[in-house]
C-alpha cells in the first residue's frame, strides 16, 4: 500500500477480484465542442489522437476488445477487462447508440465493468437512468468527468464550452444515480498560477469523487494552443519535471485522502509532441515523484 495516497491500483482491487486491464473503445461519437453543438475547433489544447489510441477506429465495440484482449490473454490468460469508453466524447452519439455499445461490451467475454470518459455537459438524465440500470456489482459502471479546471475564466481562455457548475451537477447526479464517479484536472492552463491550481484541488475535494486523474499541460502539434503559443511567447508556463513534482507533492498534501489518483502525467505520442519535453515515461515520473515524497516524509519525521 501506498503511504502517501491512495493509488488506482488499490481501487481497482477493492472493486474487482483478481486483475483487471483498461481497453479502450472508439465508439465514433465526435465531441459537441466540435461538431456545431456547442463549437467549433474544440478546446485549444485538444488533439484528439494524442490520447485516444484508437482514435478514427470505426470497427464494432465487439471487434475492438476482442482485438485489444488478444495482447494481454497470452501471458495473463485469468486477466479481466474493463470496456473504457475514452475516445472524443463517448456519449455524445445519442443515449439508444450508446447503451448498444455497452450492452455489446458486456457481452465480450471476460469483460466486468465499464468506464466512461465523457462532458459534465453530456451526461443528460435519459442516459443516466439506463447505465444506473446497467451499474451492479457484477457489471460496475464508473464515469470519469473533464473537469480540467474549477475556474470558470480558465474553461472560458481554454474554449471548454462548459462551467465547473455543470462538473458539479453531473457528478453530483451521477453519484446519486449510484455510479463511481472521477475527474480529470490538467495543470498549467494558460492564465492559471498555483493556488488557482491548488482551488481546483479543493474544488475535488468538495465533492463525492473516488478518483482522479492529474496531467500536464502539453502543447502538442495541430492544436490552437500551438499556434496561440507561436505567437504570443509567454503565454503559457510549461512545468519542468523537477518543479512538476514538487507541485504534485503539494496537490498529494492537498487531496481529500479516500480519493485514488490514477496519474500525474499524461505523454502525448513523440511526433506529436512540441513541448514540454520531458524525456520521462510516466512510471519513470511516478517513481521521481515517490522518493520526492519519501524524503519529504523523512523530514518531517
Amino acid at each position: 500500500m501506498n503511504p502517501y495516497y491512495r493509488e488506482y491500483s488499490e481501487y481497482l482491487a477493492e472493486r474487482f477480484p483478481g486483475k483487471v486491464q483498461k481497453l479502450t473503445v472508439d465508439t465514433g461519437a465526435s465531441c459537441p465542442n466540435r461538431d456545431g453543438t456547442l463549437g467549433r475547433g474544440g478546446c485549444i489544447y485538444c488533439n484528439n489522437e494524442s490520447f485516444s489510441p484508437m482514435a478514427g477506429c470505426r470497427e464494432g465495440v465487439r471487434e475492438q476488445l476482442n482485438k485489444s484482449k488478444l495482447f494481454f490473454a497470452r501471458k495473463y490468460p485469468e486477466m479481466r477487462y474493463l470496456a473504457y469508453f475514452q475516445g472524443h466524447t463517448a456519449t455524445h452519439a445519442g443515449v439508444e447508440r450508446f447503451i448498444r455499445q455497452c450492452n455489446e461490451a458486456m457481452e465480450v467475454d471476460g469483460v466486468i465493468g465499464i468506464i466512461i470518459g465523457t462532458r459534465p455537459d453530456c451526461m443528460p438524465d435519459s442516459l443516466l437512468e439506463q447505465l444506473a440500470r446497467i451499474n451492479s456489482e457484477d457489471m460496475p459502471v464508473m464515469v470519469e468527468f473533464g473537469m480540467e479546471s474549477a475556474c470558470n475564466a480558465t474553461l472560458e481562455r481554454i474554449n471548454r464550452c462548459h462551467t465547473h457548475t455543470d462538473t458539479v451537477n453531473a457528478v453530483m447526479r451521477t453519484h446519486d444515480a449510484g455510479m463511481d464517479v472521477g475527474v480529470h484536472l490538467i495543470f498549467g492552463l494558460p492564465g492559471e498560477c498555483e493556488n488557482m491550481m491548488l482551488s481546483s484541488v479543493d474544488a475535488v475535494n468538495d465533492m463525492p469523487v473516488s478518483f482522479v486523474k492529474f496531467h500536464q499541460l502539453q502543447i502538442v502539434r495541430g492544436t490552437r494552443l500551438a499556434s496561440m503559443a507561436e505567437a504570443e511567447r509567454g503565454l503559457v508556463h510549461l512545468f519542468g519535471v523537477e518543479e512538476y513534482i514538487e507541485f504534485c507533492c503539494k496537490v498529494v498534501a492537498r487531496l481529500r485522502p479516500d480519493i485514488a489518483i490514477d496519474r500525474f502525467t499524461s505523454q502525448a505520442p513523440s511526433d506529436m509532441l512540441i513541448a514540454p519535453r520531458w524525456g520521462l515515461k510516466n512510471h519513470e515520473f511516478t517513481a521521481r515523484l515517490q522518493n520526492r515524497l519519501r524524503e519529504l516524509s523523512n523530514s518531517r519525521s
